[in-house]
């Protein structure tokens, strides 16, 4: 079995020179690698990849620094587009007062919209959260059917807790930065049945490649942090973690 990147950015511009060869290296090392929309363009190049190849599947929807673009027409094109069978979730959505390129009340009102979305696709979600932990939480209370993954994991271990009963935690390569503490408790004591691996590719290298642009072969050195954490092999977290991902995206 091999390993899974469940969440890259392929259309980024930053491949735009190799993005077969990077293709390919993907083709001859992992699983399947899931590519993720952040507005209504990346979601259509997301899905034109997943048509491509067999093993890129795709996620469409609209990041909260993008939500300014969201409306009805893109909603309804969305709703299009997650018809596709190669399209397995709803995301990159969410709430991120980091940036707050909107305010906090019309994050939250379209963030909801997009979950509403998924619930009417019956699609899993792939979660955003920055600087929001809070509001996030208490939002998805308020939909207790959906289920997803939230990607680069940023919050406690206390709040990890409150969330994988239903949401898997997305672990990718902030975990081998020095300064990465409460990543190393969170994969510490929460199962290895609630983690998923991502790159987030092109953006946040693993060391020893810190620094330079990601790619979803980097997972392999997630994969062998999370094994010297938790003291099991390599192996044992390939095959739980593409598992996971194949429960979370429900593919195959």
């Amino acid at each position: 079995m091999k390993l899974v990147d469940t969440h890259c950015h392929l259309d980024n511009e930053k491949f735009d020179e190799d993005r077969l060869e990077v293709i390919e290296r993907i083709k001859e090392n992992l699983e399947f690698c899931v590519n993720i929309g952040y507005d209504l363009a990346s979601s259509k190049k997301s899905l034109e990849l997943a048509k491509e190849y067999d093993f890129i599947y795709a996620v469409i929807g609209v990041h909260p620094i993008d939500i300014a673009e969201y409306d009805e027409e893109v909603e309804k094109e969305l709703e299009l587009l997650g018809k596709n069978p190669k399209v397995v979730a709803i995301g990159e959505i969410g709430l991120d007062y980091h940036w707050m390129t909107e305010p906090k009340e019309v994050q939250q009102e379209r963030f909801k919209k997009q979950l509403e979305l998924a619930e009417k696709l019956n699609k899993p979600v792939v979660i955003h959260t920055r600087d929001a932990m809070e509001d996030t939480v208490n939002i998805l209370k308020e939909y207790p059917n959906i289920t997803g993954v939230i990607h680069c994991y940023p919050g406690s271990l206390e709040t990890a807790k409150q969330l994988v009963d239903r949401f898997y935690l997305g672990i990718g390569g902030t975990l081998t930065f020095k300064n990465s503490k409460k990543a190393v408790e969170v994969v510490k004591d929460i199962p290895l049945d609630r983690i998923v691996i991502e790159t987030d590719c092109p953006y946040l290298t693993p060391e020893p490649f810190r620094g330079k642009r990601n790619e979803p072969i980097y997972v392999e050195y997630v994969a062998k942090k999370i094994a010297e954490i938790k003291e099991i092999s390599v192996e044992d977290v390939t095959k739980i973690t593409t598992e996971n991902a194949k429960k979370l995206y429900r593919i195959g």
